[in-house]
């Protein structure tokens, strides 16, 4: 039986996205293949983890109460994906996928037990990954009739440039585009003008864009 390693579980409100508020029971999976500039995540299977099996972590995950589903985050979880397609089916909550969208084809392997994927798209200028288009376009591709939204994570370096292709990624797959500012402990990286100005130069482009920072770090939830 497939084990994976978990760097923690634990209870609290969606902070990013959509479905900020709502109660969530988060699974962090441990690492990742992606190393983003901005991160201030600890998702390393170097220092402290808890390896269960599938049914190990069936068991917590269905047993939490009041919860509106289950946040598969990281690290990049699907790096697991073989203990993930043993682990899903047993799940009785909605699943939400937190992925940096560039592992189409491992997605594709447990498409039919997600719920909502909330996936990255990586802006050069703030993550320092060259040229991830490419591989979120085939992801989307292959998260369509799944609800899919899109994260990008800004600074004050974002281009003109970069604007363009996420709306044409936007457009071509119809999805929704969460602009999120990049944070420095629990304040926004740029002003507030300039979030709203970024905000504008993406809805002339594409009509299907909201502005939302990470609310958790403002409330001092985890």
């Amino acid at each position: 039986m497939n084990k994976v390693k978990i760097k923690e579980i634990f209870e609290s409100i969606q902070g990013e996205g959509p479905y900020v508020g709502y109660k969530q029971l988060f699974v962090r999976f441990c690492n990742c293949n992606l190393k983003c500039n901005f991160c201030d995540t600890e998702f390393s299977s170097e220092n402290e983890f808890t390896e269960y099996n599938p049914c190990e972590l069936a068991d917590i995950v269905n047993g939490s109460k009041n919860t509106h589903s289950v946040s598969l985050t990281g690290g990049e979880p699907l790096l697991s994906v073989e203990f993930l397609k043993e682990f899903l089916p047993l799940i009785n909550k909605k699943i939400y996928l937190e992925t940096n969208a560039t592992l189409a084809d491992k997605f594709s392997e447990i498409k039919p037990f997600i719920d909502i994927v909330s996936a990255d798209i990586k802006l050069e200028s703030a993550t320092g990954i060259k040229d991830a288009y490419k591989f979120h376009d085939k992801f989307f591709k292959a998260s369509k009739g799944i609800e899919t939204f899109a994260k990008i994570v800004f600074n004050e370096n974002i281009t003109d440039v970069e604007i363009v292709k996420c709306c044409e990624l936007a457009h071509k797959y119809d999805i929704e585009l969460i602009l999120q500012p990049e944070m420095t402990a629990n304040k926004m990286s740029v002003t507030s003008e300039f979030a709203s100005a970024i905000l504008d130069k993406f809805l002339d482009k594409y009509s299907n864009v909201r502005l939302i920072p990470q609310v958790h770090k403002f409330l001092d939830f985890k």
